[in-house]
């Protein structure tokens, strides 16, 4: 008799080959929603960004400003003048002219606020502070609530970083005082031929009138000339005792 065997490991019977069966691709693990807390985390990481920002500021001084970007007409050189490079007068005049609180409110003059709220008509400048001014010549642009909004954040943030000085000062180097002419030293020179430094309170008083629309008025308008001797007399009775230190 002719024995058979079974077929060993490894031995595959004729006409029984089966092909392998192919697994399904493991499916992709699904990303999970950022949760409650991770909202949270970006929401107050956007609302710090001003202080990322504003802090190195303190002491770097910025190259160019959103409004510089903004302007149609073509930038004049300027050199960046310090707090106690600005002369006696000009830091005066903007106080006394824009922000008599300047020295004492933490961003915002609330009592202008009010008034402008209860008055009948369009709201006027005046109750934009130093402060106020100095965010939205940085970083923003003009008009609308969107703006208004933003610059509200940033002036909190400003006050809260940087010294009094440091916001004037930052203000009257990036101020435009005609056409394509920002900052302290070159709104001097173009207007009257001198440095900061060399202004006469007169002089000082007349570049500060300009503030409100130095694109429309030049120092001899009559507007500007009536602003300014108003702004001189602000300034005898406030004093260089009203200016931060």
């Amino acid at each position: 008799m002719t024995r058979t065997t079974a077929p060993g490991i490894g031995e595959l019977r004729p006409g029984r080959l089966k092909p392998r069966r192919q697994l399904p691709p493991a499916p992709a693990r699904p990303r999970g929603k950022p949760g409650p807390l991770r909202w949270v985390v970006y929401a107050l990481l956007l609302l710090c960004l001003p202080a990322l920002v504003l802090l190195p500021m303190r002491w770097l001084n910025p190259p160019i400003t959103s409004y510089m970007l903004q302007s149609q007409a073509p930038l004049q050189n300027r050199d960046w003048l310090t707090y106690a490079s600005l002369g006696p007068y000009l830091p005066l005049a903007a106080v006394a002219a824009e922000d008599q609180k300047f020295p004492h409110h933490f961003g915002f003059d609330l009592q202008a606020l009010a008034e402008v709220m209860n008055a009948p008509g369009a709201p006027s400048r005046g109750a934009s502070t130093i402060s106020q001014q100095t965010s939205k010549n940085l970083f923003l642009w003009p008009g609308g609530y969107v703006r208004k909004a933003l610059e509200a954040w940033i002036t909190l943030w400003l006050e809260a970083l940087w010294p009094k000085t440091r916001i004037l000062e930052v203000y009257l180097n990036v101020a435009e005082f005609a056409p394509g002419v920002y900052g302290a030293e070159a709104g001097a020179r173009h207007h009257f031929g001198v440095a900061p430094t060399q202004l006469t309170p007169d002089q000082a008083g007349r570049l500060v009138a300009l503030l409100p629309s130095p694109r429309r008025y030049t120092i001899h308008d009559a507007h500007v000339q009536e602003r300014s001797r108003w702004i001189v007399q602000q300034m005898e009775q406030l004093g260089n005792a009203h200016l931060p230190h």
